[in-house]
C-alpha cells in the first residue's frame, strides 16, 4: 500500500494553533511561501529552518524529522467488470 507522509511544519502549526499568516509575519516572507512549504511544493533553506525552529519553539530535529509522523495508508480498490 502506498503511504503518504504528512508535512511536519503543517503538523506543528496545527498543534500550536498557529496560522500560516502568523509564521509568514514572524519570518518576513509571504504567505504564499509558507503555503508552498506546508504543501511540499518547495522546501525552505537551512537558514529559514533555523528561524522557523526558533519561532515555533521546537528543535530543528523536531521540525525536519519524518519518522515520528503518522502515515496515511491508501487502500487499493478493485472493481469487478
Amino acid at each position: 500500500m502506498a503511504e503518504k507522509k504528512l508535512n511536519r511544519l503543517k503538523v506543528i502549526l496545527a498543534e500550536k494553533n498557529l496560522s500560516n499568516k502568523w509564521l509568514s509575519e514572524q519570518l518576513g516572507v509571504g504567505q504564499a511561501t509558507i503555503s508552498k512549504w506546508v504543501t511540499n511544493s518547495s522546501q525552505p533553506n537551512l537558514e529559514m529552518l533555523l528561524r522557523m525552529s526558533e519561532c515555533l519553539q521546537v528543535s530543528l530535529e523536531e521540525l525536519v524529522r519524518f519518522d515520528a509522523l503518522p502515515k496515511i495508508e491508501k487502500k487499493k480498490i478493485t472493481y469487478k467488470t
